[in-house]
């Protein structure tokens, strides 16, 4: 068994930051398509809606990425404080 005694803060807040991006885009993705859909249904709020979506696709995985960064290095922080005083996570390596 090994123990993973401290996190490198800066790399966990640069994946939890792209893993944020990703998930973000596809959640845009997804408000566009319900968007569109929309759209084509009710013809007077169509525009809106589609400018919505089409935002959605930028907006989403900004505010994702950054809330992933953030929270990421804190995450790693906090993990770092409580392993140094109780131990870290063990795993088992090859």
């Amino acid at each position: 068994m090994q123990t993973i005694k401290k996190l490198g803060v800066m790399s966990v807040a640069k994946i939890e930051g792209v893993i944020g991006v990703v998930i973000g885009f596809i959640i845009g993705l997804i408000i566009f398509a319900l968007g569109a859909a929309a759209g084509s249904v009710a013809s007077g709020v169509g525009a809106s809606v589609g400018a919505l979506g089409a935002l959605s696709i930028i907006i989403f995985p900004i505010f994702y990425g950054i809330v992933g960064f953030i929270g990421g290095g804190i995450g790693a922080w906090v993990y770092n404080l409580v392993a140094g005083r109780i131990g870290g996570i063990q795993i088992e390596l090859d």
